[in-house]
């Protein structure tokens, strides 16, 4: 079990920033931009999808090793040429991230814990050998796109803009090394919730065949990689009914670790809620790192420890622990209602805890509930 010691990446998203007016103004936008209608933009937001339809710009900024990043621009949005034999095509050296713009009540816009997202960015670049984006051109982006493309924004209760920040190698040429050019992009989609049915349980196959990262890989890394990696045994849980797929750690295939997209909690019954530790193999989640400290704030005691599964089903079929749920920045939080496995299946009620967490949270994240850590960064 470790302590409540700061990471890495929660002292960078505690470094000041920029207020929004600071860093407007350096993605300049194009000349050839040409909006939607608002006809056809209302009809988006009447039909809130998640990650289906864009706004009507995207940010960009290039990268050369004798330049560095320049050429800053807010670009119509659209396909992007690209040579066949560019370094992602072929070695998928590319990181992302994901973040969300929320409307208040009164009109005004803000971003969720955008330094977290900044310093995640620049540690994926780092383990995947891309250049690091400075953290005021990556808030400047996000800003930038933001309020020209504000109307994009919902109004409605649980609508968000979700912003999907990405940087690839582009540089042309076959042969395993580090791009010699790399491009950066943010896009944005007017979005609903992310699963179909909202704040509602969700099935999980727990597989025993398949892992999702090992110790000196990738895992911890926001990576497309990672992701490919999950879409089979995504697609033979729903074969099997469930609705997502969870990992066990690749080493032992005993302890639980993270879902495909999702960190993952357990609460007992005496009150005590634990999570799995970072070991390397889990991407560190700025949803993850808010909720141990609600919880921690609530006066609720939270492990961040090894959780051995077998363990794990015995302790639900008995009772000792009452309720389980993933979290993460698409899904906010969402509870796990069934978990099967090779050989069972156990079933979990949607408990007080999980309803208490996902309250709080969207509660900051709408300007409804205090936000007694900062956490919030006006936009506009």
């Amino acid at each position: 079990m470790t302590g409540p010691r700061p990471t890495t990446l929660e002292d960078a998203a505690t470094l000041p920033a920029p207020t929004a007016d600071t860093v407007q103004g350096r993605y300049l936008t194009d000349a050839t931009s040409q909006p939607r209608s608002a006809a056809d933009r209302e009809h988006i937001m009447q039909n809130l999808r998640f990650g289906a339809d864009f706004s009507d710009h995207m940010a960009s900024a290039r990268w050369t090793a004798d330049t560095g990043w320049s050429d800053l621009q807010l670009l119509p949005y659209g396909p992007i040429p690209l040579d066949p034999s560019a370094n992602v095509l072929h070695y998928a050296q590319e990181v992302f991230e994901g973040l969300k713009a929320y409307r208040h009540a009164d009109g005004s816009i803000w971003l969720f814990r955008p330094m977290f997202n900044a310093g995640r960015l620049a540690a994926s670049c780092r383990r995947m050998a891309l250049p690091e984006l400075p953290a005021e051109d990556f808030l400047a982006s996000l800003v930038d796109l933001i309020r020209t493309d504000h109307e994009y924004v919902p109004h409605i209760e649980g609508g968000s803009l979700y912003l999907r920040p990405f940087i690839f190698g582009d540089g042309a040429g076959l042969g395993v090394k580090p791009s010699t050019s790399a491009r950066y992009l943010c896009i944005a989609s007017p979005s609903g919730p992310y699963f179909k049915n909202g704040f509602a349980p969700v099935s999980i196959w727990v597989t025993q065949q398949y892992h999702r990262a090992g110790p000196g890989g990738i895992g911890a890394a926001k990576t497309g990689g990672n992701y490919a990696a999950s879409l089979l045994p995504q697609q033979e849980a729903q074969a099997q009914g469930y609705e997502q797929v969870c990992y066990l750690d690749s080493v032992h295939g005993t302890n639980l670790e993270e879902l495909g997209g999702m960190n993952v909690f357990v609460v007992r019954a005496d009150g005590k809620v634990q999570t799995p530790r970072l070991t390397g193999t889990i991407l560190e989640g700025g949803t993850r790192s808010s909720i141990i400290q609600l919880l921690r704030d609530a006066g609720r005691q939270v492990e961040e420890t090894a959780i051995n599964f077998s363990e794990l089903a015995e302790d639900i079929r008995r009772g000792a622990v009452t309720e389980m749920f993933a979290c993460g920045t698409a899904a906010v939080v969402t509870p796990i209602g069934r978990l099967g496995f090779e050989g069972g299946e156990v079933e979990l009620s949607q408990g007080t805890v999980t309803q208490e967490v996902y309250g709080t949270l969207t509660g900051i994240q709408y300007g409804r509930v205090e936000d007694r850590h900062g956490w919030m960064y006006r936009v506009m």
